[in-house]
């Protein structure tokens, strides 16, 4: 028996790429995110019925909650708040902008080798990633036969689908994870498959 899994990045807020949001609170989507998490909505539900679905689960963030609503909504479905599927830790530069960041050598270091960097008082990539398999497993175990929706961040995506391609965590910027995408993989005893990758849903 498999779990199919939907890894949903939140949809967009108004400082994507231009600064590092992290976990600052009051970060919510903008006019655009809305539009994008109610395509989400859209697909999700046009593809999955709703005694398919086991369990949505969002990071607690803000604009994780305001994706995944609509979604859960959409296949009558309860949200579940799952505090391990946030954002990571970026400690010391959560709220600086990209530009800032551009001139701090530990910055450089952290995109060069993110398995052997860590923010300044943050957690590692490899400790994020520990995170959302960790649940992806738990959930695994509950909801055989079924499918999951983690409504969560891009570099927490990334480390889940680098764990179960077999990737090491410095691969993390051979794939795209945008705003409002949905990957789609099934996990088993057997190990683990991705079906889709960075789907979008709608312009």
């Amino acid at each position: 028996m498999t779990t199919t899994f939907f890894l949903v990045r939140h949809a967009a807020h108004d400082r994507v790429g231009t600064i590092l949001c992290g976990r600052m609170p009051n970060v919510k989507l903008g006019p655009v995110g809305k539009g994008q998490a109610e395509r989400l909505a859209e697909c999700l539900a046009g593809r999955l019925a709703r005694d398919d679905v086991a369990c949505i689960c969002a990071s607690p963030l803000e604009r994780a909650l305001e994706t995944a609503q609509p979604v859960a909504a959409s296949l009558g479905q309860r949200l579940h708040v799952r505090d391990a599927i946030t954002e990571i830790d970026y400690g010391r530069w959560t709220g600086m902008s990209f530009d800032a960041l551009g001139q701090d050598p530990l910055w450089l270091s952290w995109n060069r080798s993110r398995s052997t960097s860590r923010p300044p008082d943050g957690e590692t990539m490899l400790e994020a990633q520990a995170r959302i398999v960790g649940v992806m497993e738990q959930l695994r175990s509950l909801h055989a036969g079924r499918a999951v929706v983690l409504v969560s961040h891009g570099d927490v995506i990334k480390a889940a689908l680098l764990y179960h391609l077999g990737m090491p965590i410095d691969a993390y910027d051979r794939i795209d994870v945008e705003p409002a995408s949905i990957s789609t993989l099934v996990v088993g005893d057997w190990g683990s498959k991705v079906l889709r990758l960075n789907e979008v849903a709608g312009p």
